[in-house]
């Protein structure tokens, strides 16, 4: 059985293109955050193998980008995590400023509820407090990007729009997970 793994030289090359753009921008700026986030979103995968005269391959990228939107207040709507319990409904008016009420998974069967406080969005970073139903704050921020998949090289791919974060990690079905893409289902 032979196998070979095709990542490590595209993923090495693509992080040396990220670092590199990132370092251009201002360490703190918004741009440069929602950068890096869409970055983590980002993934490269190519796998041959070879059993008994038989070659059989998988291939997976997915490429996200900030999504950058003229008029701040179309990032309104609804969004969640795909077959998770979190969710976001978003109020943004022209000037940048979000309020909107969420939810995420506390246990199999409990979700607690939030709001968000002093929302802002610069470009595509979303800066915001959680608010929980006891008064309990926690700072929230994520990037908005457009996320393409796909399936072979040759692949035209499938683009979704949503809203990724990265921050505390959680405990979901045994799976420790601290980044979540929420997805854009409806518009304001």
């Amino acid at each position: 059985m032979r196998s070979t793994l095709f990542c490590g030289a595209v993923a090495g090359l693509g992080i040396m293109v990220i670092a590199s753009s990132v370092t251009a921008q201002a360490p703190g700026s918004a741009e440069a955050k929602s950068d890096a986030i869409a970055a983590s979103f980002s993934k490269m995968k190519s796998l041959s193998k070879e059993k008994f005269g038989v070659r059989k391959e998988k291939y997976l990228k997915v490429q996200s980008e900030p999504a950058v939107l003229r008029d701040p207040a179309d990032y309104s709507g609804k969004y969640e995590v795909p077959d998770m319990k979190f969710g976001l409904d978003l109020s943004v008016s022209r000037d940048g400023t979000v309020t909107g009420p969420g939810y995420e998974p506390l246990g199999d069967d409990i979700v607690r509820t939030f709001t968000l406080r002093d929302g802002k969005i610069e470009r595509a970073f979303l800066t915001a407090t959680k608010v929980y139903a006891g008064g309990r704050t926690e700072p929230f921020e994520g990037a908005f990007m457009n996320r393409s998949t796909y399936q072979s090289p040759t692949d035209k791919g499938v683009t979704v729009f949503g809203f990724g974060t990265m921050g505390r990690a959680m405990n979901i079905g045994g799976l420790i997970i601290d980044k979540f893409f929420y997805q854009k289902l409806t518009l304001r």
